[in-house]
């Protein structure tokens, strides 16, 4: 991994300090918000999830609220045992099904198992996966291993698109989120993903991880020809924080990313703020939070 150059933490915290900054005019700031709805994955991960729950998600991420001119999310993501209800709610909608696997969050469990729960979930209709590294190798300096391990993950995935979470907070350094992302990137296929984190732990997705990450993509599509996709999670609540991230990505990778084939919020509690907002900018008055339904506390 020595080929990939080391990151200036100096220079990447001072560029995302300027995205705060940016003035986004009217019409360009409703764009953004409607963009940011079509790019959610909305999200339930908890031990208490039903198939009711999942149904009722399901009808969120299609129609996030009656009457409002607003897209449907890009996914609906759930926990393997959840996909067949998921793909039953969403049928017809254009909405796509992920599910995390490989023993998510921790990726604690054998390879076996891990890769029969991406078979299993596959088989039961998931259009993506999302998967997690196992951080304590590849903080042993174990690279070929994780490598290998994600290669083995692609192929399990079979026409599934995978993404490959990092869980960044783990990886404690910048320079290893830009080595994490280039030993993935190496062995995914054009249109997977790489994402920040799983949701579950204190530290998640931040401007900071975000611009390291997408200039990680930037120079392996610049040395490749090969478009990677982003997936920041965990932690991003606001119609402002979206927007932050939007201009990170129109301005390190350009308009092709502004498209939720190649960029994601993992921010299901996203999802209302931005209906708040996108009304807001339409009616000129803040409605009360309880006006939108809430299928799900996603992460």
């Amino acid at each position: 991994m020595d080929d990939i150059g080391t990151v200036d933490a100096v220079g990447v915290e001072e560029r995302v300090a300027k995205y705060a900054t940016r003035s986004i005019k009217k019409k360009s700031k409703l764009f953004g918000l409607k963009l940011a709805v079509s790019m959610i994955d909305l999200t339930t991960l908890e031990g208490k999830d039903t198939p009711g729950k999942v149904a009722s998600l399901c009808r969120k991420a299609i129609t996030p609220h009656e009457g409002m001119d607003v897209p449907s999310t890009a996914a609906v993501c759930v926990y393997p045992a959840m996909v067949r209800h998921a793909v039953r709610g969403v049928a017809g909608s254009g909405v796509k099904v992920a599910s995390v696997a490989t023993a998510f969050p921790s990726g604690q469990a054998p390879l076996k198992t891990r890769l029969a729960e991406v078979r299993a979930a596959v088989g039961d209709g998931a259009h993506e996966i999302d998967m997690v590294i196992n951080r304590g190798a590849f903080l042993a300096g174990e690279f070929t291993l994780v490598q290998d391990e994600i290669a083995q993950v692609v192929e399990a995935c079979g026409a599934a698109t995978l993404k490959v979470i990092f869980e960044t907070s783990e990886l404690e350094t910048y320079d290893n989120i830009r080595a994490a992302s280039f030993l993935a990137m190496r062995v995914l296929r054009p249109g997977d993903f790489i994402k920040t984190s799983t949701g579950k732990t204190s530290a998640n997705a931040t401007l900071g991880n975000n611009q390291v990450m997408i200039e990680a993509i930037r120079d392996f599509y610049l040395e490749t020809g090969i478009a990677i996709s982003m997936k920041p999670a965990g932690g991003i609540r606001t119609a402002k924080q979206s927007l932050h991230f939007l201009i990170a990505i129109k301005e390190t990778l350009g308009d092709a990313w502004l498209h939720n084939s190649r960029y994601r919020f993992g921010a299901s509690s996203l999802l209302n703020d931005l209906l708040r907002q996108i009304e807001k900018e339409r009616t000129g008055a803040y409605q009360a939070p309880y006006v939108f339904s809430d299928a799900t506390e996603g992460y």
